[in-house]
């Protein structure tokens, strides 16, 4: 099964080597010239992922039409431009693992409504769990879910990408390994305003333990089971990207509570920090299906600079007694 990856960042780049690895001739598409001249030269994204040497088996191309050999396509692109992307795209019946995590905004879509509605003839998997694509990309060792409706492709899917350090577990709770994904995200902000305000560890373990209850909720509401929220794609990629700065969504939350504007942040970053578009997006989803989700809405209101740290903080710390299991 020849692959192909559609997004020449750092993740769709860890994730070409992970494809060449079996010594398979991988295609990376990057819209950045710079990236496709790099790794083709050089054999390096140097842009993205500098310092990690690439598979010559990698080969990148700037034009979507050169994808047309391959028989499946991991979509790694930001989850915002999923859509405009795709609809380029000829992608008919060839498989989509879709790699991004984050929600429409202007539909508040997960990434397989999206393509549901736009490739209807594609069948559809999801790629997610706790992954930072410098270790991917260095073959340390990593587990990842892959989520697919259709059992028998999940499997040839998994066999396809499964190496020594990479190992797929399957699912066939599509919703819920998006939505582990998505919400993570902006969880991650705000554990990283934690760490830069200097709030303490144990207001990080109680943030990631209340910040999980939310998602779970989100979940339930949307038709994902428990056991995947609580699984790679959900809790492992939660305490993953709430624990480092190499998470980009916690980075960008350390700047926060460190009292830089969130407008200055978001500017200055090559890298998209999904969880700054999904925050609005999932708060609004929330309240369609009535679920609470309290530190989503203080990550939103930082975010639009209508509190500071110490605001969101007292209102949080203000919420009416609760039993645990109810908060």
């Amino acid at each position: 099964m020849n692959l192909g990856v559609i997004g020449g960042g750092a993740w769709g780049t860890a994730l070409a080597q992970v494809a060449a690895s079996a010594g398979q001739p991988t295609l990376l598409w990057a819209r950045e010239p710079e990236v496709v001249q790099s790794v083709n030269l050089s054999h390096e994204n140097n842009i993205f992922l500098p310092g990690v040497a690439l598979s010559k088996e990698v080969v990148a191309t700037s034009d979507l039409k050169d994808l047309a050999a391959c028989d499946a396509l991991l979509v790694v692109t930001p989850a915002q431009h999923v859509r405009a992307v795709l609809a380029e795209a000829s992608i008919g019946s060839r498989p989509l693992i879709l790699c991004a995590k984050g929600i429409e905004a202007q539909t508040q879509m997960l990434m397989s409504e999206v393509v549901a509605q736009i490739c209807p003839a594609a069948p559809i998997a999801v790629l997610s769990g706790p992954t930072f694509a410098h270790e991917v990309a260095r073959g340390l060792p990593t587990a990842i879910t892959l989520a697919c409706a259709d059992e028998a492709l999940g499997r040839q899917l998994a066999e396809r990408i499964a190496q020594p350090g990479f190992r797929p577990y399957l699912s066939n709770d599509v919703v819920g390994a998006e939505i582990g994904g998505a919400v993570k995200n902006v969880l991650a902000i705000a554990c990283g305003v934690v760490e830069g305000a200097g709030l303490g560890q144990n207001a990080r373990a109680a943030l990631i333990a209340r910040g999980f209850a939310e998602m779970t909720r989100f979940g339930a509401a949307r038709g994902a089971r428990a056991e995947t929220l609580a699984g790679l794609s959900g809790l492992g990629d939660l305490v993953l990207t709430c624990s480092s700065t190499s998470s980009r969504n916690f980075s960008l939350g350390k700047g926060l509570g460190e009292g830089q504007s969130a407008h200055a942040l978001l500017s200055d970053r090559r890298t998209v920090a999904e969880g700054a578009f999904t925050a609005p997006v999932l708060q609004e989803a929330a309240r369609a299906v009535d679920v609470e989700m309290p530190i989503v809405d203080a990550v939103c209101a930082l975010l639009a600079g209508e509190m500071d740290v110490l605001g969101v903080m007292a209102a949080l710390l203000a919420r009416p007694i609760k039993g645990e299991a109810h908060d």
